[in-house]
């Protein structure tokens, strides 16, 4: 029973030398893999400097005879709840290209045969707002809800900050062909016969609005000169800045002039409206030709060796297999 003890700590201490041996002999397996990764790369270190030499030029010679691609971006604003129909039109046009539809593009005026060179794509244009700051001004808006002056205001300013621009970019390879193409492309997705009939509508119903506003206004000035007339005759007038009409009736001046200046800002909308929403996509920036920047290792000059490189590898990899079977096998 007293030997117990002494056997239980041999043990551990030969666990341990175990263990040890094992993390030694680890460690010379990866010394000896290192020296032969060593050996290997400077034995064939001529062909790998070689095949990056030649990888090298025939990149920079295929960088310069192919043909770069190049972009024309296109900033838009939907108008009228558009943004769906915008990423219809936009998918439908890709499909054609796909499917190689020369007719459709002949009949939006865009006579091209190599149609594999274009593409169109559409994304949002996200913005980084400061949400704080937002819902703190949603609060203050809350509060004239029930003001039938601050409604349309209200109803603007959110629209305002819940639009929501989009970019839609035409890729092409040939620069006279992508200078029609874009234009063309553009016009056929503003073309909507729906949303132009939308377009129509709402712009004359802003025309009619401004014109109310100006009838409104005129009543107003009427008013406010009448009591102008009569403050300067010292006649029908109170000190509390009120007309007093026939029937003792009296209106509130100041009101008045809240009323005019709401309805000027009303007409000032309006008008910017009917400017904004001439087509369902305001086309906020029509950008001009350019090269489409290509990653690193993208770039041919890069990707040719690399690709050398590791079919050389590759190869070596299946040789040593080759050699490692024929042992096993022999």
């Amino acid at each position: 029973m007293a030997e117990q003890p002494s056997n239980q700590n041999n043990s551990d201490e030969i666990d341990l030398g175990q263990l040890f041996q094992l993390i030694g002999k680890g460690f010379n397996k990866m010394g000896v893999t290192f020296l032969r990764l060593f050996l290997y790369l400077k034995k064939n270190a001529f062909i790998l400097v070689g095949l990056i030499i030649v990888g090298f030029a025939i990149g920079y010679g295929l960088n310069k005879i192919t043909t770069k691609k190049k972009k024309i971006e296109v900033i838009v604003k939907p108008n009228l709840d558009s943004e769906n129909y915008l990423y219809d039109v936009v998918e439908q046009i890709n499909n054609n290209i796909k499917s190689k539809d020369t007719l459709f593009f002949e009949s939006i005026g865009i006579p091209i045969s190599n149609l594999a060179q274009f593409k169109v794509s559409v994304e949002p244009i996200e913005q980084e707002r400061d949400k704080k700051g937002d819902l703190e001004y949603l609060e203050l808006l809350e509060k004239f809800q029930d003001n039938g002056q601050f409604s349309d205001v209200i109803r603007v300013e959110l629209l305002s900050r819940s639009a929501i621009n989009h970019r839609i970019t035409f890729f092409y390879k040939n620069s006279s062909e992508g200078q029609v193409f874009a234009p063309k492309a553009m016009a056929y997705i503003n073309s909507n016969s729906y949303y132009e009939e939308l377009v129509e509508i709402s712009k004359e119903n802003a025309i009619e609005k401004i014109k109310e506003n100006e009838t409104l206004i005129n009543q107003i000035d009427g008013l406010i000169n009448a009591y102008s007339q009569n403050l300067a005759k010292n006649n029908s007038s109170n000190i509390d800045g009120r007309i007093v009409l026939e029937g003792n009736e009296k209106m509130d001046v100041t009101g008045l002039f809240r009323l005019k200046n709401s309805l000027i800002l009303d007409m000032e909308r309006k008008k910017l409206e009917i400017k904004e929403q001439d087509e369902p996509l305001s086309i906020v920036n029509f950008g001009n030709a350019q090269e489409v920047k290509t990653s690193f290792f993208g770039k041919t000059i890069v990707l040719v060796p690399v690709i050398l490189v590791i079919v050389f590898f590759l190869g070596s990899f299946l040789k040593y297999i080759n050699k490692m079977t024929e042992r096993i096998l022999n």
